[in-house]
C-alpha cells in the first residue's frame, strides 16, 4: 500500500509542527516538521492536522438511536464522522434486561467491522439501568442494582467499555471493585451520591464522572455532593460543552480543576437532523431552540457534535492544543487507547484537518479519508 501525505501545521503530542505527516497502512508512519507557536498555527493559514475526535457518550444521530440495534449504529457512525468523530461509544439508555441483550447484540458485528465511510465503534457506555431513580434526568425508570452476572453477558455480545453507575443504591459501591477486577471502567453518575460516598467510589476504583453537573448531586459549601467529589479528586471527567447543558463559568470551573477533562456530546438521534420528534430509547424527545427536551421541558441528550465541541472550547478560551487534548487525548487516555487520539508514528491514522476557522475540511479514519457531504 503506497504511503499518503498530509502537509499543514500538525499537532504532534509535543506540540504542533509546520511539516508533513505520512500515512502507511492506516497508521502514522512519521511527522516531520519544526515546530510551530499557537500564533502561528492561528495566522499563517495552512491546513490544521489534529487527531480525529473520540466521542464516549453518543446515543444517536442522523435520525437513529442506539437502542435500535446494528443498522441504526452504524447510520450513527456515518453521521458522526462527518463531523471529525473518528471513534465513539455507543452508549446505552436505561431499559430492561432483554431489551438491553437485543440492542447490545446487534451492535457487536458493529463493533468488530467499521463499515467504510464510518467512524469505529469501539464498544458500548451502559449509561444505566443501574443508577438512581430519584436521577433519571432523561432516562426511563427501568433502573436496578448492579449485576456483574448481567453486565459479563452483556458483554460476550459486545464490548462494555465504560459502564455509569450511582455508588448510593444498594450493593453499587461493594460491586465496583470486581467490576474492574473483570476489567470494566466505572464512572459515577444519574446520582444522588453524597461527596463521601463518591470518594468512596474513587477510593474502590471508579475513574470517572457522567456528563458532569448533569443528572448529579450539585455543589454546596457544606454539603459537596458528587459535582463536589469530583471538583476536589477527579482526574477524568465527562462534559457536554454545547454551551446549553453546563454554563461557560462552570465549564471553566471544572477545566481548572480536573486535569483531564474531556468532552462529549451525549447527541441523539436528533443531532444532524431538522426539528421535530425522534426517539431516545423508549421515550419520544423534540428537537427545537437547539436542544432536546422532554415533553415537561427536561434536556435529554444534544445535537452537540465534536468538532462544534472543539470551536465552542477555543471560543471559551483555550488555545487549539488543550481543546484538541480535550476532544480526543485525554478520553483516548481514559480507555486506556495509546495508538488513538494523538499523532505520532504508530498510532492509528485517526485524524482531521481543519481551516483556520476550525471549520473541517478532511477526516480520515484509520487512514481511509471519508467522503464529506459538506466541508466546513
Amino acid at each position: 500500500m503506497p504511503t499518503s501525505r498530509l502537509e499543514g501545521h500538525i499537532l504532534t503530542p509535543r506540540g504542533f509542527v509546520r511539516g508533513e505527516l505520512a500515512v502507511r497502512e492506516g497508521r502514522i508512519e512519521a511527522v516531520l516538521g519544526e515546530p510551530r507557536t499557537e500564533y502561528a498555527v492561528r495566522s499563517e493559514g495552512l491546513p490544521i492536522v489534529l487527531p480525529g475526535f473520540i466521542d464516549l457518550h453518543v446515543h444517536g444521530g442522523g435520525g437513529a438511536d442506539t437502542m435500535e440495534g446494528g443498522a441504526a449504529v452504524e447510520r450513527i457512525a456515518q453521521l458522526h464522522v462527518q463531523h471529525g468523530t473518528t471513534s465513539l461509544l455507543a452508549t446505552t439508555m436505561t431499559a430492561p434486561h432483554a431489551e438491553l441483550v437485543s440492542a447490545i447484540s446487534a451492535m457487536g458485528a458493529v463493533c468488530r467491522q467499521r463499515g467504510s465511510g464510518a467512524a469505529r465503534v469501539l464498544g458500548v457506555h451502559l449509561e444505566g439501568p443501574y443508577i438512581n431513580p430519584g436521577k433519571l434526568g432523561a432516562q426511563p425508570d427501568f433502573v436496578r442494582s448492579g449485576s456483574l452476572a448481567e453486565l459479563q453477558q452483556l458483554h460476550a455480545l459486545a464490548p462494555i467499555r465504560l459502564i455509569t453507575l450511582a455508588p448510593e443504591l444498594p450493593g453499587n459501591l461493594a460491586l465496583i471493585e470486581p467490576l474492574i477486577a473483570a476489567g470494566f471502567r466505572v464512572q459515577l453518575g444519574h446520582s444522588l451520591a453524597s461527596y463521601e460516598d463518591g470518594v468512596a467510589a474513587l477510593d474502590r476504583g471508579a475513574t470517572g464522572f457522567t456528563h458532569l453537573f448533569n443528572a448529579m448531586s450539585g455543589l454546596h459549601h457544606r454539603t459537596p455532593g458528587l459535582v463536589g467529589a469530583a471538583l476536589a479528586h477527579a482526574r477524568y471527567a465527562e462534559i457536554i460543552p454545547d454551551l446549553l447543558h453546563v454554563h461557560p463559568g462552570a465549564i471553566r470551573a471544572a477545566l481548572r480543576a480536573i486535569p483531564c477533562l474531556y468532552c462529549v456530546t451525549d447527541s441523539t438521534a436528533a443531532a444532524g437532523m431538522p426539528d421535530g420528534q425522534y426517539k431516545l430509547g423508549s421515550l419520544t424527545v423534540t428537537k427545537c431552540l437547539g436542544g432536546v427536551r422532554l415533553e415537561d421541558g427536561t434536556l435529554a441528550g444534544s445535537t452537540l457534535t465534536m468538532d462544534q465541541a472543539l470551536r465552542n472550547l477555543v471560543g471559551l478560551g483555550l488555545e487549539i492544543e488543550e481543546a484538541s487534548r480535550r476532544t480526543a487525548t485525554h478520553a483516548a487516555d481514559f480507555l486506556g487507547l495509546h495508538d488513538r487520539g494523538r499523532l505520532e508514528r504508530g498510532a492509528w491514522a485517526d485524524l482531521v484537518v481543519l481551516d483556520s476557522a476550525l471549520q473541517l475540511q478532511r477526516v480520515f479514519v484509520e487512514g481511509e479519508e471519508i467522503e464529506l457531504a459538506h466541508a466546513g
